[in-house]
């Protein structure tokens, strides 16, 4: 057994995949969730107890932005973030042998809208709205706490894309059904990461040790949205998509329920300091990463 990871929030789609990969090198894998198959949040005792002597804290918690942004689901959004990583940070505090990497989830929304330049971590400008507030105070409340002996790091986290689940599902749907066009202009930035990289980044920082601070988790090959639905469509092997126009948006966004800005804010980030440290994509492009989803 080469250690142990403890991952808060490990059930979702990546959590999952996550998972199975560190016990495939290895690793224990303990996880603190909602599930009641898990260890629950209103367990102190037992995070400490998890946390303790651990290779990696790994912070993924925090509910999902698909839905209405109306007053109840905003502050669940906000709490599910801030207020888990402040447990965590006092159960940090608290260890005898705290964990030797803390890393905790961020967002690649925290910059702004952005059709005219990419965003890196030295020179991206902070953007407004619900989204950004909630990135900057989940940021805060993570960096709030110093740590001597346990390095921190940040994940400003794009789209991830991989198989059987995740975002991939619906947009390869709307491919196979005739709807894969543009949505919106199409002009938006579509920065994203494969589930795959995203996992190496992680241990790739693990390895790292003088690695702390803000790093931007996406390929190094963003592209538009128009230019996204036709890979996607090509993977399906669908010619041609209809378009799904703002107003079309808009009215689908509120039977769904869910937000426009998931589909129509322009995402256009570089990881530039992973790329300057070394770190070597196995999925760079989009026809390499869709190539790999789809077999």
């Amino acid at each position: 057994m080469k250690g142990k990871i403890v991952m808060a929030g490990g059930t979702g789609f990546t959590g999952e995949y996550f998972k199975k990969k560190f016990e495939e090198e290895g690793y224990q894998v303990i996880i603190i969730s909602r599930n009641p198959s898990y260890i629950n949040w209103d367990h102190t005792s037992k995070i400490k107890e998890a946390i303790e002597g651990s290779e990696l804290l790994l912070n993924l918690a925090g509910k999902s932005v698909n839905c209405r942004y109306h007053k109840k689901n905003r502050d669940e959004i906000f709490q599910s973030r801030t207020e888990t990583t402040k447990l965590l940070g006092e159960c940090v505090l608290s260890c005898q042998t705290p964990p030797k990497l803390w890393i905790n989830a961020s967002t690649a929304t925290i910059y702004r809208h952005s059709d005219d330049q990419a965003m890196t971590e030295e020179n991206g400008e902070i953007g407004e709205g619900f989204s950004v507030e909630v990135a900057k105070a989940w940021e805060k409340s993570f960096f709030s706490f110093s740590l001597p002996t346990t390095r921190q790091i940040a994940l400003r986290i794009s789209i991830v894309l991989g198989k059987n689940g995740g975002v991939m599902t619906p947009y390869r749907n709307l491919a196979k059904y005739g709807l894969g066009g543009k949505q919106g202009n199409g002009k938006q930035m579509f920065s994203w990461i494969h589930i795959e990289d995203l996992y190496q980044v992680i241990r790739f920082l693990m390895e790292k040790k003088d690695a702390t601070g803000i790093y931007n988790c996406a390929a190094p090959n963003p592209i538009n949205n128009k230019e996204f639905m036709k890979a996607v469509r090509n993977m399906e092997n669908r010619k041609r998509g209809l378009p799904a126009y703002r107003w079309m948006l808009e009215l689908g966004a509120i039977f769904l329920r869910t937000e426009t800005e998931l589909l129509l804010k322009s995402r256009w980030v570089v990881p530039d300091r992973l790329v300057n440290e070394g770190f070597p994509f196995t999925y760079p492009t989009i026809e390499q990463a869709l190539d790999e989803i789809k077999h």
